[in-house]
């Protein structure tokens, strides 16, 4: 099995495009996960940009915020619509609201598979705080209804949403794994989403229990012959990432840390 290992956008967004792709090149990558502007001419130039660099292109959504479900359902629609037509290996989207009932929720994802049925662009669910995917127990009821309902393992957002490495939801854990199309890197904690620093000694708990997640989550799609897997280094940007008090600089550089924490799964894996 072939793994690509894609670099987020977030945190590079007052970078030039040119110089944020050629970053990404120079560090091994093999493309980006990003959302797109929705003005035709401007995507279209960056589309060009990221096929000159030969990297593979994700589409990332998470902009729809709109409370009210009627409103929220339009925009939704059209957000991944326009993701839909750049063509991207797939859509990663934080779909829908925690307080959103199920049936919301369900009708989000159905229009979902529905777009992706009508460009042929898989659209995949990631685990996230505030969305239909905010914890491991509602996430379960969800994929237990929902048979092809696939989705992005950032399991950070539940231990966090949980404060405990879920060893007392084995079930639902497991049911995630065997519904994972992506990988979201980022490495949280009880009582955060994110620590400070991967490499540091006293984040060595927190970094093995997600490595035994990924490990499970490598291991069954190896099983099943997958010829592609795709992980996203995401460790995210200030204020995501900690800052210091009163001079407000963050404890770490972003990018350095998004690029270990590749490093250290393509060693891993390969």
């Amino acid at each position: 099995m072939k793994l690509l290992f894609f670099c987020p956008r977030w945190g590079q967004e007052l970078t030039l495009w040119k110089t944020f792709l050629t970053n990404v090149k120079d560090a091994g990558y093999d493309g980006i996960e990003a959302s797109l502007p929705t003005d035709q001419k401007e995507k279209e130039e960056i589309l060009s940009e990221i096929k000159s660099f030969g990297l593979e292109f994700i589409g990332q959504h998470w902009e729809t915020i709109n409370p009210t479900f009627e409103e929220h359902y339009k925009e939704f629609e059209w957000r991944l619509r326009s993701l839909a037509e750049a063509k991207p290996l797939f859509i990663n989207t934080q779909t829908g609201k925690d307080y959103f009932t199920f049936e919301q929720n369900k009708q989000l994802i159905d229009l979902a598979k529905n777009i992706a049925e009508e460009t042929g662009v898989p659209v995949i669910h990631e685990t996230h705080r505030g969305k239909f995917s905010f914890a491991a127990h509602i996430t379960e009821t969800y994929l237990q209804k929902i048979e092809d309902l696939k989705i992005t393992l950032d399991i950070s957002h539940w231990f966090n949403t949980a404060e405990t490495y879920l060893h007392d939801q084995v079930e639902a854990v497991e049911l995630a794994i065997s519904r994972t199309e992506h990988i979201h890197s980022r490495v949280g904690f009880i009582e955060g989403p994110q620590i400070t620093d991967p490499r540091a000694p006293e984040w060595n708990e927190a970094l093995q229990q997600h490595l035994d997640c990924w490990d499970k989550v490598i291991e069954l799609q190896r099983k099943n012959n997958r010829e592609i897997f795709t992980i996203t280094s995401e460790f995210g940007a200030p204020p995501y990432m900690p800052l210091l008090p009163y001079t407000k600089q963050p404890i770490v550089d972003q990018w350095e840390v998004n690029v270990y924490m590749m490093t250290l799964l393509r060693e891993r894996y390969k």
